[in-house]
């Protein structure tokens, strides 16, 4: 079986790759068809990220073995396509160069047969230019209205004045009990 992939790149602009891939090639060889048809040199480390069905990250599966005991952690070239893209885990994320996170979106778009003589992979479709630079990536965790969340007590500056006068409190001092 064939794998259509659509490989946007996270972007202002609509960049993106459709790409044909067996569906027995490793995730290692899909990292070397999207770096390839982007125009990357693919001196870069590169990660996929399994994700549900809006794109929120799970699971990291890198290009190298990164774990503290060598062999531990499963790698890209351990992982064949089939595996973990099917008609219903359709997305994964795709982050190549940590440095400047060029970071895209990977969706399996059909299933097909193999076209006898056709050559895998292959770039069917190119369109966008890339961009000099990776956009800026803003890492931030999803807050409520307030900073404090669920630690907000309610308190005020005000509420600390009930403390003004109070002399029961002891002084340790900072200098003596703090070197």
């Amino acid at each position: 079986m064939v794998y259509k992939f659509r490989v946007i790149l996270d972007a202002e602009e609509d960049i993106f790759r459709d790409i044909a891939i067996l569906a027995e090639d490793t995730l290692e060889d899909l990292h070397n068809a999207i770096f390839n048809s982007f125009g990357f040199d693919g001196m870069e480390v590169a990660s996929f990220y399994t994700c549900d069905e809006t794109w929120n990250q799970e699971e990291e599966i890198s290009l190298f073995d990164t774990g503290d005991v060598q062999g531990e952690q499963r790698i890209m070239s351990d992982y064949k396509l089939s595996d973990i893209l099917d008609e219903e885990n359709t997305k994964i994320i795709y982050v190549y160069d940590f440095l400047n996170m060029w970071t895209f979106l990977v969706e399996l778009a059909a299933i097909e047969e193999q076209t006898v003589g056709q050559t895998y992979p292959e770039t069917l479709f190119s369109h966008g230019e890339m961009p000099d630079e990776a956009t800026e990536k803003n890492f931030e965790a999803d807050m409520h209205d307030d900073i404090y969340g669920e630690f907000e007590d309610d308190l005020d500056e005000d509420d600390l004045d009930m403390f003004e006068g109070d002399d029961s409190f002891e002084d340790y001092g900072f200098e003596e009990n703090w070197n």
